[in-house]
């Protein structure tokens, strides 16, 4: 689960993460009312599930509390577009309106579990303000490492060899250490997949602030913060991502012209590669699980053929929990209820699969049948080429 940046910030600073002052606003006079509590001169940020926002033109500086109300007038409803919201972008709702500060040096700071060790890593880079993929691309030697034991969490002589590695002078040391440490207490204690700052900035007076900061959660660990949960913005996620998660449906949409309804996540990455591998290109990615119902595979099938890009679909089906004589009579029973008109490729093995496709044949719709996975890609991918 993504947040927004002010809410981030608002997670980080109870863990002493040092935050700019500021105020989200949803309007442009809360917006001046806002610059002139902070000052007059104010950053106007806005508040968006994608990163790439300054180059955009989501964030302005504003030397009075006029300019802040103009500034949130052009703002506000405008669709901000970024190298990470798609050519679609993303309608600006609300903004952060920030003060003001004597910025030295940008840095960077970023949590994520490093999965080929099964911990989490702390890393750190003195260029910060980029993006740190293109760090990594350009000058990996800038990016400081320090993995973090689950059991003791990073060490305090960890963030000071963090601090020193990026050059932080003796006199900040202390202050920077700190709030990396801080950060990864926040990392832990949220259950965060992601934790990052960006820039992590030095002022002319020595201190550290995190200028910028982004979380994601673990969604598998939500259950334990129901607090968290609250600040899930569906405004910034794709409808039909939203309308699964209702049915317990892990769906994500792509680009592609293929639908792809499979049980299991590592089988739905296989199908996907599979149906690149024939030439064509995944609509979605969707898992039913392994437990799934006739109601969940009619839901599953409406979302999926809701994506107006779909041509055909695969479903890809290894029966075990759920049997292929169960998943057949669910599609059989969508496929008239939801009156499918797109070709439909379906690939069965496992549990009662003798079944299952006799109950497909009798059915008297127009399904395809496939052995194997190679040869129902090849056939989902004919039949979608066919259908544009």
């Amino acid at each position: 689960m993504k947040i927004h940046e002010y809410q981030a910030k608002a997670i980080l600073a109870p863990y002493g993460v040092p935050v700019p002052r500021g105020e989200v606003v949803y309007t442009a006079a809360e917006a001046e009312a806002a610059a002139r509590k902070l000052g007059g001169s104010v950053v106007v940020k806005a508040q968006i599930h994608a990163g790439g926002r300054g180059k955009g033109g989501g964030v302005k500086i504003a030397r009075s509390a006029p300019e802040a109300t103009e500034i949130a007038e052009k703002m506000l409803g405008m669709r901000l577009v970024t190298h990470q919201t798609g050519p679609e972008g993303r309608i600006v709702q609300r903004l952060l309106i920030e003060e003001t500060l004597p910025i030295e040096r940008e840095l960077y700071l970023g949590i994520v579990l490093d999965r080929s060790q099964g911990k989490p890593v702390c890393m750190a880079s003195s260029a910060g303000g980029v993006e740190i993929e293109e760090v990594a691309a350009r000058t990996p030697e800038l990016i400081l490492k320090e993995t973090i034991h689950p059991g003791f969490g990073l060490m305090p002589y960890q963030a000071r060899k963090l601090a020193f590695g990026m050059g932080i002078p003796e006199s900040a040391a202390s202050g920077a250490a700190a709030a990396i440490l801080a950060l990864a207490k926040a990392y832990q204690a949220t259950d965060a997949s992601l934790a990052e700052i960006n820039p992590f900035v030095l002022t002319t007076d020595g201190k550290a602030y995190a200028l910028d900061a982004k979380i994601n959660f673990d969604d598998n660990a939500l259950y334990r913060h129901k607090d968290l949960l609250e600040l899930r913005d569906l405004n910034e996620e794709d409808p039909l991502e939203v309308e699964a998660s209702r049915f317990g449906l892990s769906y994500i949409k792509l680009d592609g012209t293929v639908g792809c309804m499979v049980n299991g996540a590592g089988l739905a990455m296989a199908t996907m590669d599979i149906i690149k591998y024939a030439g064509g290109s995944p609509a979605n990615f969707l898992d039913v699980g392994g437990g799934a119902n006739a109601d969940q595979i009619r839901n599953a099938l409406r979302i999926l053929l809701s994506d107006r890009n779909v041509r055909a679909v695969l479903i890809n089906i290894f029966g075990g929990i759920l049997r292929c004589d169960t998943l057949a009579t669910g599609v059989v029973a969508a496929a008239r209820e939801l009156n499918i008109r797109v070709p439909m490729v379906i690939r069965m093995e496992g549990t009662n699969v003798e079944l299952g496709r006799r109950i497909l044949v009798e059915s008297g719709l127009d399904f395809t049948v496939a052995d194997g996975m190679r040869d129902a890609a090849e056939k989902v991918v004919k039949l979608a080429g066919a259908a544009q």
